[in-house]
């Protein structure tokens, strides 16, 4: 294997050398509990004070909303599940689209058998959520809605200003998994009119193990983690000071960086989406054309199984997947590119290729050139299978 290509940054992006040298401290210098009264613990305390200002101050919120969790997965599990049951009183319907990530979903899922009722809404071949659908299902009784601001399999953006709007005007709490769109969209959480927001560290190049869940003063949440007063009482357990060090550091940085890396990705993206669709045929570009997410691309490749062609990539150095990395070893084809609309077969036939600020063109270039020898093999074996000549 000459050549190595890493092209799954959407299931998680290496720690940049800035992020390294702001944690390393925490590991073996300011070591202390951050929860605990003396030197050691005001040392670390202010080191997370500091991470959690710069947060607060990219999304525009204040320190008092923002709570660390172990990750997206787990503020998802809080958001829903936390929203739900303290709000109970109020009614127990929620919406959530059927292209959330599986956190989400499954928290739906647990919420059912508790007797809470859900609506699952459509979303067009492109992946938006259909607002009429969502004007169609919400009702008085409706305490919460969650769609994601972009999604992790093919970056479509979500008109989210409009929905938080609908969802309000129906005295509903709005919340967002704003995990892909973190380092890639400029967030205000004041100005999309946002109650709750899910975001991670490890897909901007931050620390894995590391999350936060925004929550709007007054939004009312029941605790998922007890057994320890920590992040004012709302989630116990002691605080991993060096990866929420890291966490500050990663969205400063994407803050910072943001304009000049969304251009350059978009030329990436956009080099990638021509060359491929010009040396293949058969091919289909899955999710919404312009309002997406710079760093993902997801094909269909017609007459393959998109597993072989993620293993035959794989054997000449490029790292790509066929949807959600939380769903790998599922049988099943990915329930997002289902939903919007497309075969069983093309399902299976997907390929998600997600860039980071290091991916070059001669990145790209490997990629088309191994791309087209991988389908045009697997496609000649599936021609000789279906003809009879082999098995």
């Amino acid at each position: 294997m000459d050549r190595k290509v890493y092209l799954d940054n959407a299931s998680t992006t290496y720690i940049s050398s800035e992020v390294l040298n702001e944690m390393m401290p925490c590991f073996n210098s300011i070591y202390g509990n951050a929860n605990s009264l003396h030197s050691f613990g005001r040392d670390a305390q202010a080191m997370v004070d500091r991470a959690r200002d710069k947060i607060v101050k990219s999304i525009n919120a204040n320190a008092t909303e923002l709570y660390f969790t172990s990750g997206g997965t787990e503020a998802n599990n809080w958001a829903i599940k936390g929203l739900a049951h303290a709000n109970k009183d109020k009614g127990k319907h929620i919406i959530v689209s059927k292209i959330e990530h599986e956190s989400i979903l499954q928290s739906c899922k647990e919420l059912e058998k508790e007797g809470f009722k859900v609506t699952y809404l459509n979303v067009d071949s492109e992946g938006l959520v259909k607002l009429t659908d969502l004007l169609h299902y919400i009702r008085k009784d409706t305490i919460l809605v969650s769609v994601m601001t972009a999604n992790n399999e093919v970056g479509t953006i979500q008109n989210i200003k409009a929905i938080a709007s609908i969802v309000h005007d129906n005295g509903a709490i709005f919340h967002t998994d704003a995990v892909q769109a973190l380092g890639h969209l400029k967030i205000d959480v004041q100005d999309m009119d946002i109650d709750a927001m899910t975001i991670s560290a490890h897909k901007i190049h931050g620390p894995k193990g590391t999350g936060a869940l925004y929550l709007k003063k007054g939004i009312k949440i029941e605790p998922l983690i007890v057994g320890g007063n920590q992040e004012s009482g709302k989630r116990g357990g002691t605080l991993n000071v060096p990866n929420i060090v890291g966490f500050g550091k990663a969205v400063e940085i994407a803050t910072r960086d943001l304009v000049a890396v969304n251009q350059k990705l978009k030329t990436i993206r956009d080099y990638f989406v021509r060359s491929v669709m010009e040396k293949i045929d058969y091919v289909k570009y899955n999710g919404h054309p312009y309002q997406k997410i710079n760093n993902i691309v997801n094909f269909s490749f017609d007459l393959v199984e998109g597993e072989a062609v993620l293993m035959m990539l794989d054997m000449e150095g490029v790292a790509v997947s066929t949807g959600s990395a939380c769903e790998t070893g599922s049988v099943e084809p990915s329930h997002v590119l289902l939903a919007m609309g497309l075969t069983d077969s093309e399902a299976r036939s997907a390929i998600r290729f997600s860039f980071s600020k290091s991916t070059t063109k001669d990145d790209i270039d490997y990629t088309v050139d191994t791309l087209v020898k991988v389908i045009a093999k697997l496609r000649s074996i599936s021609a000789v299978t279906k003809t009879g000549r082999a098995k």
